[in-house]
């Protein structure tokens, strides 16, 4: 491996970053710096994982071949977040400490871009800025690019994953055709490799390992739990790594912010990086992590873009990301300067093809983690207790003063009183947690199986039933004797009722298929409580996407309300049969049948309507406006029903009382 100097960096820029502690060049700077340094250099596109040293790769060059005797801009970096903007800046300025006359500038949004105004004018050689900004003092008049000669692209991919395509357009357009370009990019994909082909001339690749490939020292590892233990497995996870530090990934800026409370009022050292904290505030809880002032930090991909930390033992995925350039750049961040990292993400049984997925986009393997138990975690936390009270370095000079009052008031206890104390106050909230804890129920293979098959089993009716949508529900104050009732006095015959699902806004019951076009023709137009009843059945063939009506699968309703008002289905028939509902032909033996005591309904009031979570009232709303007739319990012929049992078999026709 050769040295910063074998690489022909100048001494100034030497003598600084051996005070960084630089002793010898990452690969991705050892490929770059002296291809940049070289009289003649072309273009680069440059391939290494977050972390690898980049900034290094391309500051050094663009800080020794800047000519500081010109006062006009000659370098302009651009890069995704104001955070990695004021990072990539604070870096330039530290590797050029002794090189006398060189301004480096730079312009990001949530600052005062006055100030960015007065700092550009007294000079700037080399321009580090996100392309918002620049834009904005471009427009301005302030900035001119006439006189930029070296173009940097940083986390290129990302840049184009937040969409500043049309940024780079702009900008790009405006320096001069004979300018360098370098980018440098964790991941190549189609949109990396259009736009190289675009603005890039001869350039050359550099890749530093192999492309889109995880980083090396990281393992990979996924918990499978149910989706209303996420936060729980988290807190374990946590638990049993005393000395963890770790960003936590989550999707969005409430959900971070949400996560990062929860831990926070639970005693952890976290806090939360989104989109929208101003920029002290987020500098303040940057500087906080940087510093070990903080164990955790909660964050999206956005934010922690700019924050560049060498020594994380783990990162944390709270649920995947949706692409694989964002799992790349996060599990990146961990197993840096050639210590191991761990990348753990928090799974529910939907995303484990996501984990698949990744695997074979990064060519690594994911290995499934056992939930630990609430004693192995009390272990790893008395075991980090005792280390800790090994580790301390006593001055006996500083409390020296002080021991004999001590000893005079722990002179009744013993040495193990003591340590057993010493113990529990260090010690005491986990083991007071996780006794009573119950222990995490992993999803394992033949549950996630199962679970598949009985949500599919869920909502199809039983064998020789038909399963009917109603468009009432619980918040009509509706019970299943009420949907019993209803058939009762306005289908003809005797009907047996199965399984009756009550939700929030609507239900679904069961009856013989034989029934169906009499349910659908008896039930339909009839008024309960001043809402017009609308029923129809709930399963659609497959091969039909296009039928009206409601469709389980889709979790949507294709209906419209026709001039007549009467609430009616694209597809409809009105007078044909309903298709699936082939009446049998009754023969004796079919009446007798059909007449014969059934086992008792299946009454099923839904309890847990998560699974209704995505349905959306509006698009029902057509079926649940109040219709202002007279209601099912204003008809005079209709005195109070007598209840009925819901374990009642067979729905009879009462006699009514004159």
């Amino acid at each position: 491996m050769s040295s910063f100097k074998e690489l022909g960096v100048s001494d100034s820029i030497l003598k600084a970053i051996e005070e960084l502690g630089f002793e010898q060049p990452m690969p991705v700077q050892e490929a770059v710096i002296p291809y940049l340094l070289k009289e003649g250099s072309g273009d680069v596109v440059a391939l290494a994982q977050t972390g690898t040293g980049k900034t290094a790769a391309f500051g050094i060059p663009a800080i020794q071949k800047t000519e500081v005797e010109h006062p006009e801009a000659q370098f302009l970096i651009l890069s995704p977040t104001r955070e990695l903007c004021v990072q990539i800046a604070n870096d330039l300025k530290d590797f050029s400490h002794y090189v006398e006359g060189l301004h480096i500038i730079p312009m990001y949004g949530g600052s005062s871009i006055e100030n960015q105004i007065r700092n550009f004018k007294r000079g700037a050689h080399i321009i580090v800025a996100t392309p918002g900004r620049l834009i904005d003092l471009m427009e301005r008049g302030v900035v001119s690019l006439n006189t930029i000669r070296t173009v940097v692209l940083d986390e290129a991919d990302e840049m184009l994953n937040m969409g500043f395509s049309d940024d780079l357009e702009t900008i790009l357009s405006k320096v001069p055709d004979e300018r360098k370009m370098l980018m440098f990019s964790a991941t190549m994909n189609k949109e990396i490799q259009a736009i190289s082909k675009k603005y890039l001339h001869d350039a050359r690749e550099i890749v530093i390992g192999t492309r889109n490939e995880g980083a090396e020292n990281v393992n990979h590892i996924y918990y499978m739990v149910h989706a209303k233990d996420k936060y729980l497995a988290l807190k374990r996870i946590v638990d049993y790594f005393p000395s963890i530090y770790a960003i936590i990934f989550c999707r969005t800026r409430l959900e971070t912010q949400e996560i990062a409370d929860k831990l926070m009022q639970e005693g952890y050292d976290a806090d939360s990086l989104h989109g929208d904290l101003s920029q002290a505030q987020r500098d303040l809880t940057m500087n906080k992590f940087r510093k070990r002032k903080l164990q955790l930090l909660v964050a999206t991909d956005v934010a922690a873009r700019g924050l560049d930390v060498d020594d994380l033992t783990h990162v944390i995925n709270y649920g995947l990301p949706d692409d694989i350039e964002n799992y790349t750049h996060r599990s990146g961040r961990t197993g840096r300067a050639g210590k191991r990292g761990t990348s753990i993400s928090i799974i529910n049984m939907r995303e484990k093809g996501k984990i698949r997925f990744i695997e074979k986009a990064i060519n690594k393997t994911f290995v499934k983690g056992n939930m630990p138990t609430g004693r192995e975690i009390c272990e790893k936390q008395l075991y980090k207790v005792i280390d800790d009270l090994e580790r301390i370095q006593v001055n006996e000079e500083e409390i020296e003063g002080f021991l004999p009052d001590i000893f005079r008031r722990l002179d009744w206890m013993d040495k193990n009183d003591i340590i057993k104390r010493i113990v529990t106050r260090e010690f005491g909230r986990f083991v007071r947690y996780y006794q009573d804890a119950p222990e995490l129920e992993e999803v394992t293979r033949k549950e996630s199986e199962d679970a598949g098959r009985k949500k599919k089993e869920r909502h199809r009716a039983q064998k020789g039933y038909t399963r009917f949508f109603i468009n009432i529900g619980k918040k009509d104050h509706v019970q299943p004797v009420h949907i019993i009732e209803m058939l009762n006095r306005n289908v003809p015959g005797r009907v047996d009722v199965g399984r009756i699902d009550l939700m929030q806004s609507f239900s679904f019951f069961e009856c013989p298929s034989e029934f169906a076009e009499e349910i659908v023709t008896g039930m339909n137009g009839i008024n309960y409580k001043g809402r017009q009843i609308h029923v129809e059945i709930a399963e659609q063939r497959d091969e039909n996407p296009d039928a009206g009506g409601y469709n389980e699968r889709r979790k949507s309703y294709d209906g419209e309300r026709k001039s007549s008002g009467r609430k009616t289905v694209r597809g409809e028939r009105r007078t044909d049969k309903p298709e699936r509902t082939e009446k049998k032909s009754r023969d004796s033996k079919s009446e007798t049948r059909r007449h014969a005591p059934q086992r008792a309904p299946k009454i099923h009031v839904a309890q847990d309507d998560d699974f209704w979570n995505g349905f959306d009232d509006g698009d029902w709303r057509q079926f649940f406006r109040n219709d202002e007739k007279e209601s099912y319990r204003g008809k005079s012929r209709n005195a109070a029903p007598k209840k009925t049992s819901s374990k009642a078999a067979p729905v009879k026709k009462k006699s009514r009382r004159k």
